[in-house]
């Protein structure tokens, strides 16, 4: 009973933690700004959906491998410390709000799925969700499962977004959400770090 429980908290912990961390870290970040972008620009929301999980599957497998490789390569104190820094690092980040840049306004021509596909891809590069998916991969030593819940927790914010546009930015304050992301971020850098020199 117990090796049952144990094997279910080893699937549940990195998946339930991904997905929370990036559906709350989603709201109000450029990607789902872009969403709504595209989805006034289009008013098609199925392929802009589809794109979206396309995009973030290539996008957080890519982040979820380095993160996982990262973990291989720089065992020990030291790495663990400086993941455990990092998350500290991304709950200051979180706390600052997004901004669509002006260029992004402009989505240029082209089919609806191959336009979200590919904007989409480009604007989560070096993005908040992006790095916390390498330091959850890394955290967790898991690839498919971070992957799998990071890429749940976008969909979480974003589809929503599609079809609501912006009213969806406004259920709740965003100034709430950040600090309720930057929070998330802080528990797990404290975690990490207190796991790290065996404080708990």
């Amino acid at each position: 009973m117990r090796i049952l429980y144990e094997g279910r908290r080893v699937i549940l912990e990195p998946l339930l933690t991904s997905t929370a961390v990036v559906a709350i870290g989603e709201i109000g970040d450029k990607t789902q700004l872009l969403a709504i972008v595209l989805a006034a620009k289009f008013k098609r929301p199925v392929p802009i959906i589809l794109g979206v999980l396309c995009a973030t599957l290539l996008n957080h497998t890519m982040a979820s491998v380095l993160g996982f490789y990262a973990a291989d390569w720089l065992t020990g104190t030291p790495f663990r410390v400086a993941v455990g820094v990092a998350f500290l690092v991304m709950a200051g980040w979180a706390l600052i709000p997004d901004k669509m840049d002006d260029d992004l306004k402009t989505i240029g021509r082209g089919g609806i799925f191959l336009t979200t596909l590919l904007t989409f891809f480009v604007v989560e590069i070096g993005d908040k969700t992006q790095i916390a998916t390498t330091l959850l991969a890394a955290r967790f030593h898991q690839i498919t499962l971070v992957t799998a819940g990071t890429t749940l927790g976008m969909l979480i914010a974003d589809v929503p977004a599609i079809f609501m546009g912006e009213a969806v930015t406004k259920v709740v304050p965003l100034r709430v959400v950040r600090i309720a992301a930057a929070g998330i971020f802080a528990m797990i850098g404290a975690w990490v770090l207190l796991d790290t020199f065996r404080l708990v």
